[in-house]
């Protein structure tokens, strides 16, 4: 069993410090680092104080990493989809097949015209994983609204279509 220390208590001196580096600009991380002081406890002291971290270069700074992340994913989905292109070409090239094998491990090779039918599946297979990789990394940028957009319009002209049909349906003559 592991004996934790007690916790350092806060004295005057953090209270001045925090003041004094909060007047500074500085991020609650830093003074927490500066003073020795976990950010919780930072935050603690700055609450009594009246004291507040301006949050917007925390946020400016995440939807940064975050277009940064969605222009890497854009990269790689476009990456991938090359992959699967050149993967897909080699259905139809000239193939080598190779085997080293007998008593002497001997090396054998001959030139197919393309690959064999176990070869091209695996290809297709590939091609198949990198066109499917390239779809999901597009799939997770894209705008949630749309897929309801779609499945609102779908509705919309489904009832459209079954009111139009409605409206022109013939009555039966009355006379007959």
């Amino acid at each position: 069993m592991t004996t934790r220390t007690p916790p350092r208590p806060v004295t005057q001196d953090d209270y001045d410090q925090v003041r004094e580096l909060h007047a500074q600009d500085l991020s609650r991380n830093e003074i927490g680092r500066r003073i020795r002081r976990s950010g919780k406890t930072v935050s603690e002291i700055a609450a009594e104080l009246g004291l507040t971290f301006d949050r917007s270069g925390t946020r400016a700074a995440t939807e940064a990493r975050k277009d940064d992340a969605r222009a890497k994913r854009a990269r790689l989905s476009v990456a991938l989809l090359d992959d699967a292109e050149r993967l897909r070409q080699q259905l139809w090239k000239e193939a080598k097949a190779f085997n080293f094998g007998g008593k002497d491990n001997t090396y054998n090779e001959v030139t197919l015209d393309e690959p064999t039918f176990a070869d091209k599946l695996k290809i297709m297979q590939a091609t198949g994983i990198a066109v499917d990789k390239a779809v999901r990394l597009d799939e997770y940028d894209a705008d949630p609204g749309i897929d309801a957009a779609k499945s609102m319009l779908g509705a919309l002209a489904a009832g459209l279509g079954a009111a139009y049909d409605q409206l022109n349906r013939t009555e039966p003559d009355a006379s007959s």
